[in-house]
């Protein structure tokens, strides 16, 4: 297992922002790309955003368009969520995951290996 780290939640108001880091810990590690999913209490991990390094491609579920932006360093493999905007239902926790799927496979969890122990993020209004 290669261990992914995040950092960067924390408890925010209703309108602030929050940027999410995560990075491969203690390994060379080379992957096509790095993503974030995230996890509401009762409900299923769902798609976040994603980065594929080789076409520097990034994508997003339609939920968080234009609130939250996608970066990363490949070299570092590290990956970096810009949450704006926030409202209590971006309350999760938030998970970073690595070697992404083909894209037709983003949004599915299981077709991932490589899951980060996740940050909580809580925004209170």
């Amino acid at each position: 297992q290669v261990p992914l780290v995040e950092s960067g939640g924390g408890l925010v108001q209703a309108g602030g922002s929050l940027r999410l880091s995560c990075a491969v810990s203690g390994r060379t590690f080379s992957s096509y790309g790095m993503g974030w999913f995230r996890q509401a209490p009762g409900k299923e991990r769902e798609f976040v955003a994603a980065i594929r390094w080789c076409v520097g491609s990034t994508y997003y579920a339609d939920s968080v368009k234009v609130r939250f932006t996608i970066s990363g360093d490949r070299p570092m493999n590290a990956v970096y969520l810009q949450m704006n905007h926030l409202k209590p239902v971006h309350t999760a926790v938030y998970y970073c995951t690595a070697d992404l799927p083909a894209t037709s496979n983003l949004a599915f969890p299981a077709a991932y290996d490589l899951w980060g122990p996740g940050t909580q993020v809580a925004v209170v209004s």
